[in-house]
């Protein structure tokens, strides 16, 4: 009994409420009884019993226990007891949006103050805040396009990677327009989308870009709308180090919007084309639905929800033999029917009081999203999430530990990111591999394994060079030629290795296949470089240790261990905190490194503009 008690889940608590008043009103007719009646107050109680019948009397004795019971069956009946729960297929809006923003140095003018990329940066935050379902992906495009975030419904994903959007950070300048359409329908397949649509946010293109992105929409399923940016009379376009872009002849080039070809594109394609709105009446224009009537763009997904099922109904069939003995002088009518009709759950209600409460998943993400990384890590039940939250403050132990419940490539990739940020480059390249042979040709991993060697690479050759105490104590001349190797990444790359300021990637394209509802982990996590504060550990402790036979080592060898070992750690620290803090630094390399397998694959036509 105690067990099933135990197992008791009540949909809608709240109606228990209602048993207060029953007791209050067994509490008055009980005292009544004792009284007789309001007789009670004229005829003297020897008197009375000779006037009130046995009968009456009994009836009285049995009405009382029968509404309160009565009245408490319907109340708990009305909470909606159970004691399982049923799964329940999840359905899915069948909406995936494909966001395309240009990227090209034309992006800088400021002919839309502050610029035109800052404008439609904001642009595209109102519209993901504004988006409840589907999945959205971001495709970022210059002279060559790149996934920024595939089809996702982390909304949050995307909105912290849009800050990091610069047209310094693409590897090749021009616009290629067509690629990014050809990479953004290669999502939508990918992702088994049979329909879609495709926004496009840009200040111009040519007209032979409108032909090749009109020719890959074809048969797609998908639509294009156009968001043009950019007046007709242009503005100068800045450079980092001050001045404008100019011409071949020293002119200051005014690049203006030719709003032509992207409204063809937009004809061409079954979309919209809007110039950009102060207000967001542009969106509401372009993401107008346009399902055909009698269409339904819901799918019933693989996953379901366990939901409680209600066992209240039972209790009315033990309230009907109560319900006939009430059946007389209007208590029927007046005392238990209005009862009956309020145990008809109203569906509205039942979900607005479920939707106060949270799962521990649920409360820690929320925890997370405020800040409170060591909160968000008590409450998550999720492996991947409490990696994540003990990530973000910092203890990355805890978060290797989580990452390695699950053997996906997503959890090895971060369990790689947790020990390189711990200073275990080994393991850190171990886990990388792993991801590589759980998702082969991963770029993040790729990267992030060729970084983690480089740096064993050089651990192993400054112990090999075991410098002197003398020469430990002065680092400036070490520090000023890892600083001229850092400044030229340039030199590194035609080498063959990673440049110095690449860092792992946690912000990656993908997604977690296995979790529905909620964003990657990974996602969440800041992008910085995994060994920042943290060293590697070697052979060689920096503290004695016992001998195999319990006795210590001798004094004379403790200084000259803790000495080579301080001198490889600071060394290893100084030339990590020499990796600039670069928020874009992550997608830059990612976008470098797709470019240059393009261009082994295809060489990119230069007759173009490179703005």
């Amino acid at each position: 009994m105690i067990e099933a008690l135990s197992g008791l889940h009540l949909i809608r608590p709240a109606w228990l409420w209602c048993a207060l008043p029953a007791l209050g009103l067994a509490l008055l007719l009980w005292r009544q009884r004792l009284q007789g009646g309001g007789w009670s107050r004229v005829i003297a109680p020897e008197l009375l019993r000779h006037f009130i019948g046995r009968d009456d009397r009994r009836t009285r004795n049995t009405l009382v226990p029968v509404i309160l019971v009565a009245w408490l069956l319907a109340c708990v009946a009305a909470a909606g007891p159970s004691f399982k729960k049923m799964p329940q297929p999840m359905e899915q809006v069948q909406d995936a949006l494909v966001l395309v923003l240009d990227l090209s140095y034309s992006m800088k003018a400021t002919d839309q103050a502050p610029s035109r990329l800052d404008r439609a940066r904001q642009k595209l935050l109102d519209l993901l805040a504004e988006r409840r379902e589907g999945q959205t992906a971001l495709v970022a495009y210059a002279g060559d396009a790149h996934v920024v975030t595939p089809l996702t419904d982390d909304i949050q994903t995307i909105t912290n990677l849009l800050p990091a959007l610069k047209p310094d950070m693409m590897p090749l300048p021009g616009s290629d327009l067509s690629g990014a359409v050809e990479l953004a329908v290669e999502l939508l397949h990918s992702a088994g989308m049979i329909s879609g649509r495709i926004l496009v946010l840009s200040d111009g293109t040519a007209d032979a870009q409108v032909s090749s992105a009109t020719r890959a929409l074809r048969g797609s399923g998908a639509t294009l709308s156009v968001l043009a940016l950019g007046t007709a009379s242009g503005a100068p376009m800045p450079l980092p180090g001050g001045g404008f872009v100019r011409d071949s002849n020293g002119a200051i080039v005014l690049p203006g919007l030719d709003e032509g070809p992207l409204q063809k594109l937009a004809r061409d394609t079954g979309g919209r084309y809007r110039r950009l709105e102060i207000n967001n009446s542009d969106l509401a224009y372009l993401l107008a639905e346009q399902t055909l009537p009698g269409t339904d763009n819901t799918i019933t997904t693989d996953t379901s929800a366990d939901t409680w099922e209600d066992q209240g109904y039972w209790l009315v069939l033990l309230l009907l033999p109560l319900a006939l003995a009430l059946f007389r002088r209007g208590w029927m009518l007046g005392g238990v029917l209005p009862l009956v009709l309020l145990l008809d759950p109203q569906p509205a209600t039942a979900q607005s009081w479920q939707d106060l409460w949270f799962t521990p998943d649920q409360q820690g993400l929320r925890a997370l999203q405020e800040g409170d990384a060591e909160r968000a890590a008590e409450l998550f039940e999720n492996p991947d999430w409490a990696g994540t939250a003990a990530f973000a403050q910092g203890d990355y132990s805890a978060a290797a530990e989580h990452f390695s419940a699950r053997d996906s490539a997503d959890s090895w990739y971060n369990r790689g990111n947790a020990l390189a940020r711990k200073g275990e480059l080994v393991p850190a390249a171990n886990a990388y591999k792993r991801s590589l042979e759980l998702e082969p040709g991963r770029a993040d991993a790729e990267t992030n394994l060729a970084l983690v060697e480089a740096l064993q690479q050089q651990q192993q050759e400054q112990e090999g060079q075991q410098p002197s105490p003398e020469e430990s104590q002065d680092p400036g001349q070490s520090d000023g030629e890892q600083n001229d190797q850092q400044g030229d990444p340039q030199a590194a790359e035609n080498a063959g290795e990673p440049p110095a300021d690449q860092k792992p990637e946690q912000n990656g394209e993908r997604e977690p296949s296995a979790e529905p509802e909620q964003p990657r982990p990974e996602q969440q996590q800041p992008a910085a470089d995994p060994l920042l504060d943290e060293t590697t550990e070697t052979p060689g402790d920096a503290s004695p240790t016992p001998a195999a036979d319990g006795q210590p080592l001798p004094e004379v060898e403790v200084p000259e261990l803790s000495l080579e070992e301080a001198e490889r750690n600071q060394a290893l620290e100084q030339w990590l905190r020499r990796v600039p803090d670069d928020p874009s630094g992550l997608l830059r390399e990612k976008f470098r490194y797709e470019s240059r397998k393009r261009q082994q694959q295809q060489p990119r036509n230069t007759n173009e503009a490179n703005w």
